[in-house]
């Protein structure tokens, strides 16, 4: 959706008609923002209004209450308590124990924590240096956008965890780094969303305007162009908090997250699966379908928020 924002910025001094030398009033200097603001609440109020939102929202402030509380919720320690050894679900242990012991519904409820504190961090610095990339693409163009365009296309054609795979064995396994080469991975996808989106608006009526009045590169990139496709920005987001959870919880599972005991979900998957074949299916269950359930509310939500913004 693109709004006209020519005037936006700087005041318009009166001017006379030509026909009857009247004075008309000056443009209001922040009507385009006004129309971008009511648009934005009249999307909120849309998306707010979808089941899928709601009940996605709620899944994940269920796993977010978990990893704020920890050991305070959870009916046991996740590392240290030591109940018999793979006990299938009960009253007493509603998740059963593994095979140390330990209660894993407090290791599943524990588990968010990591997966909270990595996955939504790697996923905005994604989509923050995803965003200024594509901004300068689409709007500079030339050789900056050919050369970052085949890089991009480069970066793409690689296998994702393969790669994040090296990188974490060469500069190791800390939340900061597994952080960064996630949001690395992401940028040149979201760099080509945003590249798209500004080529369609960089030849509107409004930065024709804005050029006009002299106004320079980055001030017509980031101040009239960006909120115009916050749109697409937005639904990546969304999206790739999604992603960024189960690629968090794969390189977990690959043995490229926190050691053990760690109650991480994809270590757990990891340390547990082989106990399927001895009917323990508890130990592994639980733990995935937590990875399974945030990744499906994060893509609820994003499917509600790509909807309305495709709509309007």
């Amino acid at each position: 959706m693109s709004m006209s924002s020519g005037g936006e910025g700087s005041r318009m001094p009166a001017v006379p008609t030509p026909s009857t030398g009247a004075v008309m009033p000056p443009v209001a200097p922040n009507a385009g923002g006004s129309e971008r603001k009511q648009a934005r609440r009249e999307n909120w109020r849309l998306i707010r209004k979808r089941p899928a939102f709601i009940v996605g929202c709620i899944i994940v402030l269920v796993w977010v209450l978990c990893a704020i509380l920890g050991n305070r919720i959870t009916p046991h320690h996740p590392l240290d308590y030591r109940g018999p050894i793979n006990a299938s679900p009960s009253w007493d242990y509603l998740f059963g124990t593994d095979k140390t012991g330990r209660d894993v519904l407090s290791r599943v409820m524990a588990g968010a924590r990591d997966v909270l504190k990595i996955a939504p961090l790697a996923a905005i610095a994604g989509v923050v240096f995803g965003v200024i990339l594509g901004m300068f693409m689409g709007y500079l163009g030339g050789v900056l956008d050919l050369v970052a365009s085949r890089i991009v296309e480069s970066f793409l054609a690689l296998p994702t965890v393969l790669i994040a795979l090296l990188a974490i064995t060469t500069l190791g396994n800390s939340s900061w780094v597994v952080i960064g080469v996630v949001a690395t991975l992401f940028t040149p996808i979201v760099a080509r969303t945003v590249r798209s989106a500004v080529l369609a608006e960089r030849d509107l009526d409004y930065v024709t305007s804005a050029k006009l009045r002299g106004e320079g590169k980055l001030f017509i990139m980031f101040r009239e162009i960006l909120p115009n496709v916050t749109g697409p920005i937005i639904v990546e987001l969304t999206v790739r908090i999604g992603y960024a959870v189960f690629t968090v919880a794969t390189l977990s599972f690959l043995g490229a997250g926190p050691p053990p005991p760690s109650p991480d979900w994809g270590a757990q998957v990891s340390e547990n699966y082989n106990s399927i074949v001895a009917g323990f299916w508890w130990t592994t269950f639980f733990p995935a379908m937590a990875i399974a359930s945030l990744v499906i509310a994060a893509n609820m939500i994003a499917d509600s928020v790509q909807s309305v913004v495709e709509a309007s």
